[in-house]
């Protein structure tokens, strides 16, 4: 008897085992290791000169914005760090919320809110044209570098902030004290005392943005225009438009050394630890401003930081409530009125096709997926999670495996499915199922990442009282573990769905016309003309905000124990 149930049990791990061993292998490994084949597949005659002219622009230019973009972030962020790590000051809370909200926001959204403020439809447009009689946008803010940048900036202040403030906060104040005591300038302390002491996570928070800004898709492609092709945009351009799938899986491969080598160097200096003689409890230094100049210095670094992450939200949610109707006189202006029309046309396929069904259908795909990720990434992240508690180097390396996701680009991720699930694909019922599955591979290590704590904190000697007591394996993790992971879950499954919701560049290989996703409709009405399509492109991506905004305000809720 004792034999068939350790045998019952060695089987049960096994297969435990295997599950997410097999999902991992099937749709991650299989399709990265079809990306790298056709990538080594040379035409005769082909000494790689035509390769290397295909690399080169794009790596250069992706190398380029994102050491630019990388820089720009620093210098809105670090002072925002400063600010929000040392003083408190009205409004604080609310600010953190809102300045975490850019973070988990999906590129489509970020595009459409830029493009409601600073686009040829947009407010500052609108209102230079009013104000100066003109017929013509003078902002030429789309298709542009700039644009490019300020999205960038715009989306990983939030790194720098959570990264560094939070060290910065729990900093000890009496060593930058004693440096002031003794005759040190505020400058001088903050390069010789203060700086030193948050190198690390400076250089985490530097890594991690560069990293964001090197694989960023979504943002160079509505934003940038034809003339900025990142490796990314590039892949994306040579496997779907030009069906060059063997220099798509060049730029894949490049892609993946150059994002490997980047998150090395990011462990590498995630490594490092601040040093600190005696830190603080985060928010025990926070002190009103005193001083004229620090008013005047906390108010500047406030305004800055709500007018570039705040003001393009509050635009794009008034932009998709607001309908241009010409003016009759000779000036040939615009005048706003609020409407609710363009959420009404999201009802109607005015083209009456399959190709463009109307864009609720849209919303409704992207719920019915990210529902199935939710459920797809949490029975994969508990079993890995529990699978993570035993030692040896199996576990290591199978832990290893399941990060690896993380760091591969989702457009690499698209073309590896393209590779490998191509004919899958153009079968109706079967190919609706990539989709989610490629989600959940995104979705699968933050999971992972959020239940392995929970379920290593769990007291051993709660489950042996539970067993002593006849409790079977189901009923103590039913009865005893899955309560106490019950928050845990929650947190995971708000991560997945919000990830699912907002994922653009693997879905952009894989979902079919007829069945689009909340992003990729917003992308296809926002390129086309007229003003319907552009409308019901703010509606959609305004809907994608609530989304991401409460998602956001339920872990607010679960990380201060109100849910």
């Amino acid at each position: 008897m004792r034999s068939a149930r350790t045998a019952s049990q060695r089987l049960t791990s096994l297969l435990l085992w295997a599950l997410p061993l097999a999902f991992l292998a099937v749709f991650y490994v299989y399709p990265l290791a079809a990306v790298i084949g056709q990538a080594f597949r040379m035409p005769p005659g082909d000494g790689g000169q035509h390769i290397w002219a295909v690399v080169w622009k794009p790596l250069r230019f992706t190398v380029l914005q994102a050491s630019l973009s990388t820089l720009l972030t620093l210098l809105v962020g670090m002072p925002a760090a400063a600010v929000m790590a040392r003083f408190k000051f009205p409004g604080k809370r609310l600010l953190r919320v809102l300045t975490t909200l850019p973070f988990i926001l999906p590129t489509v959204v970020v595009a459409a809110g830029f493009n409601a403020l600073l686009g040829p439809r947009g407010w500052v447009n609108l209102a230079l044209m009013g104000l100066f009689n003109l017929t013509d946008p003078p902002v030429q803010f789309l298709n542009s570098l700039g644009a490019i940048l300020l999205a960038h900036v715009f989306y990983n202040t939030t790194i720098v902030l959570r990264v560094v403030g939070s060290e910065w906060s729990r900093l000890d104040t009496r060593l930058a004290d004693s440096a002031r005591t003794l005759g040190a300038t505020p400058w001088r302390v903050l390069c010789k005392v203060t700086l030193p002491l948050l190198k690390q996570p400076i250089l985490a928070a530097t890594a991690l943005v560069f990293l964001f800004n090197f694989t960023s898709f979504g943002v160079i492609l509505l934003l940038g225009g034809a003339g900025f092709a990142t490796l990314e945009v590039e892949i994306a351009t040579r496997a779907l438009n030009l069906l060059d799938f063997r220099s798509a899986a060049v730029l894949s491969l490049v892609q993946l050394l150059c994002t490997l080598m980047i998150t090395l160097g990011y462990q590498r200096v995630g490594r490092g630890r601040v040093i600190s003689l005696t830190p603080r409890i985060s928010g025990e230094n926070d002190r009103k401003p005193v001083t004229w100049m620090e008013r005047l210095w906390v108010g500047v670094v406030v305004l800055v930081v709500v007018i570039l992450l705040v003001t393009p939200l509050v635009a794009l949610a008034a932009r998709s409530v607001t309908k241009l109707e010409p003016d009759r006189g000779e000036r040939g202006g615009f005048t706003p009125r609020i409407t609710l029309a363009y959420y009404q046309e999201l009802f109607t396929n005015r083209r009456q096709s399959i190709f463009y069904v109307p864009p609720i259908q849209a919303v409704a795909n992207s719920f019915l997926i990210a529902s199935i990720v939710v459920v797809i990434s949490l029975v994969l992240g508990f079993i890995t999670a529990y699978r993570l508690q035993s030692g040896g180097w199996a576990r290591r390396a199978f832990d290893v495996l399941v990060m690896l996701p993380m760091g591969t680009s989702a457009v690499t991720l698209g073309l590896g499915f393209i590779l490998v699930f191509g004919r899958v694909i153009m079968t109706l019922g079967i190919g609706f199922w990539l989709v989610p599955l490629a989600h959940s591979l995104v979705a699968y290590p933050f999971v992972v990442r959020t239940l392995q704590p929970a379920v290593a904190a769990i007291p051993p000697r709660l489950k042996q009282a539970a067993s002593v007591l006849g409790a079977s394996p189901w009923q103590v993790w039913y009865r005893v573990e899955l309560p106490i992971l019950k928050r845990a879950a929650m947190v995971s499954a708000i991560f997945a769905f919000t990830i699912s919701m907002g994922e653009f560049g693997a879905t952009t290989f894989l979902a079919r016309p007829e069945y689009p996703t909340l992003p990729v409709a917003i992308y296809r009405f926002i390129s086309q003309p007229g003003a319907l399509n552009y409308g019901q492109a703010m509606a959609m991506s305004t809907i994608l905000l609530m989304v991401c905004a409460a998602s956001i305000a339920l872990l607010e809720r679960l990380e201060q124990g109100e849910a």
